[in-house]
């Protein structure tokens, strides 16, 4: 059964078209007051973004949001989770500082900004979905535990999972650091050939498990909790991973890690994608590229699969703004040809967390 998406394009004319109005009539399109539990919390999952990041969601159009969660008698708080890798959300204090110089402070947002792992990430639940790879997963504690929950997504790419939408969102934004180490479950290897020694894969491990060795980087595959942080500084690409076997796999456990994050209050959960700034790297990354495409439009929809697949399949009709050889690839894998980002729609799909079929309802 197709499940509704509602769009709204960039097109903005006159105040009753601006993006804040659109996030506020989404809202109750997708019935936000019957989602949310009248007088209790209601998390607002969103990534307040690495520092040094400028594409990451704008707090003017999250405090929309906010508003109309208190509007329809909840208690809203912003809240995400902190990073298994070195930088600015390592634990919950520098995570609330970066979240506080983006401009999700409470006297912007309206409400309190609260870390949903605890101050190093240690605080999770177990939440059973009975996977292909989880019987149980580790979903943090006041994520597992609101009664209520919007979901607020960049929707971008991603090195790893291909692109991030609601699903990616959910998941490594919903586990505590051990709920993340068992997403990602691998090591990464050297290519001796490519490395020159630079050692900024050293510097960047949160977990020494690089080393420099006659000259050359070596990782201690004991050490490794494959937050794959290297991988992301090494300018050099000579950090792998065996991208045929291990991806396909790492989007399997992230789709039910995402699964996970929403069990047993699908219908108190409600999602907004925003596809606008759809750069190729994650929010986690301290920069903001360029982004591959114009920007697209807001989508929202209690389905996240269905969510997920409409704003996928928008942005492969969108006009490039990157030098992208697409070769009759999508978007995101024409970027990085290893990932297998569709895996989370059809493992999504499989495992029941959404469909794929979607009615798409222009406004």
């Amino acid at each position: 059964m197709a499940s509704t998406v509602y769009f709204y394009s960039m097109s903005c004319r006159n105040h009753h078209q601006t993006k804040e109005a659109k996030v506020a009539r989404l809202l109750a399109l997708v019935g936000l007051k019957d989602r949310v539990v009248q007088g209790e919390p209601c998390a607002v999952k969103l990534h307040f973004g690495e520092m040094g990041n400028d594409t990451h969601l704008n707090p003017q159009l999250v405090r929309i949001v906010v508003d109309k969660i208190r509007e329809a008698g909840a208690k809203p708080f912003l809240t995400d989770t902190t990073t298994l890798y070195s930088g600015s959300r390592h634990n919950a204090v520098d995570h609330l500082e970066t979240a506080v110089r983006h401009g999700f402070a409470p006297s912007v947002v309206n409400c309190p900004v609260i870390i949903a792992d605890g101050l190093y990430g240690e605080n999770d639940v177990p939440v059973v979905v009975d996977g292909k790879h989880f019987h149980a997963v580790r979903i943090a504690t006041e994520i597992a535990r609101a009664p209520a929950m919007v979901v607020l997504s960049h929707f971008k790419g991603h090195e790893m999972a291909g692109f991030g939408g609601a699903i990616k969102n959910l998941a490594m934004g919903g586990a505590s650091k051990l709920g993340k180490r068992e997403q990602h479950a691998t090591s990464v290897q050297v290519n001796a050939e490519k490395c020159i020694g630079c050692g900024t894969c050293v510097k960047a491990c949160p977990e020494q498990a690089m080393s420099l060795k006659d000259k050359k980087c070596v990782c201690d595959k004991s050490r490794c909790i494959g937050c794959f942080e290297c991988m992301t500084v090494c300018e050099q690409k000579a950090v792998e991973i065996d991208w045929a076997t291990d991806v396909p796999l790492f989007t399997e456990r992230l789709t039910e890690y995402g699964y996970g994050a929403v069990k047993g209050k699908e219908d108190h959960v409600c999602y907004v994608n925003f596809v606008m700034n759809v750069t190729p790297d994650c929010d986690c990354a301290g920069w903001s590229d360029r982004p591959l495409i114009a920007d697209v439009g807001i989508l929202a929809s209690t389905d996240p699969v269905a969510l997920d697949q409409a704003c996928f399949d928008l942005v492969q009709k969108a006009p490039l703004l990157a030098d992208l050889d697409l070769k009759g690839r999508d978007i995101f894998t024409a970027r990085w040809p290893h990932t297998t980002g569709q895996i989370q729609l059809s493992h999504g799909e499989a495992i029941g967390m959404g469909s794929r079929q979607y009615e798409l309802k222009v406004l």
